[in-house]
């Protein structure tokens, strides 16, 4: 079991956008790379420097975490910066954060396929996790929750493998 940290706009969406893939064991909204270790939704929506990230535990003999970021271009805008949809401020950047360093070079080759296949580099942070704590949890699943909640990720993403 391997474990990958997503940023990329709301939580709410990259969650349950995740939560439909085999081999993706568990998924976590959480908040990431900013400078508080336990910081509240609140702070975080008004400037407090962390990232909304999904944490994502999965079984990398059944999804690599080069499949993983295919999906992940699919659903972000790799070119925006701080901001996803009609999501905006420094909470909803975009970024692929890790705590195991034998992950990086899959990362890297897939960031800079990515900006190759694009034809220019990507505003996507590729960083070592120096912060991660779990969101509240009313964000937990929230669009399994709320299903009418607001998500920049096209709701045909939803619901099926789409390879």
């Amino acid at each position: 079991m391997k474990t990958i940290y997503l940023a990329g706009g709301c939580f709410w969406g990259v969650q349950k956008y995740f939560d439909q893939f085999p081999g993706v064991l568990s998924t976590e909204a959480g908040y990431a790379n900013g400078p508080t270790e336990a910081p509240t939704y609140f702070e975080v929506k008004h400037g407090a420097g962390h990232a909304e990230t999904v944490k994502i535990l999965f079984d990398e003999s059944v999804i690599s975490v080069s499949e993983l970021l295919d999906r992940y271009f699919l659903v972000i805008d790799p070119f925006s910066v701080n901001r996803q949809g009609e999501d905006e401020g420094v909470s909803y950047r975009t970024g692929i954060y890790y705590d195991d360093p034998s992950l990086l070079p899959e990362i890297e080759a897939r960031v800079s396929l990515e900006a190759e296949k694009l034809g220019r580099p990507l505003a996507v942070e590729v960083e070592p996790l120096t912060q991660y704590a779990p969101a509240e949890e009313y964000h937990q699943k929230y669009l399994d929750k709320n299903p009418g909640g607001y998500c920049h990720i096209p709701r045909r993403m939803f619901g099926s493998d789409k390879r």
